[in-house]
């Protein structure tokens, strides 16, 4: 059940264009994430983006190895003109031109993860 949580820097009052942005973003060819050898690695589960201010928060829902979903992101079309047209509400450009800027990008923009919780966890659940 892990989540990860991706920062931007957004300009204030952009609210609307961003979910515009949002609304027609490609999704990912697979949810599915395989290795060079085509075994299963991972699987995106789902994503949430979150704007307030001169914040933006996308967080993403997955199993196995985050480092495969990062991957395979870096490698999706749908991905890079997102990325291009988040660029004039960003405060901060992040080149993403390639799927190593990108992955670098990812990186330094993941948010620390300070606690998960869910039903799997509760101790009445067990």
């Amino acid at each position: 059940m892990p989540y990860a949580a991706i920062t931007y820097r957004v300009k204030p009052g952009c609210e609307d264009e961003l979910a515009e942005v949002f609304a027609g973003f490609r999704r990912v060819d697979t949810p599915d994430m395989r290795d060079e050898n085509g075994e299963a690695v991972g699987r995106l589960l789902g994503t949430a983006v979150f704007v307030k201010d001169e914040f933006m928060v996308r967080v993403i829902h997955y199993e196995g190895d985050f480092i495969a979903i990062a991957r395979h992101m870096a490698a999706q079309q749908g991905v890079h003109n997102l990325e291009e047209k988040l660029g004039p509400y960003l405060t901060h450009r992040r080149p993403a031109g390639s799927p190593e800027e990108f992955k670098e990008n990812f990186r330094n923009a993941m948010m620390r993860c300070i606690s998960q919780l869910s039903v799997e966890t509760h101790p009445a659940g067990s």
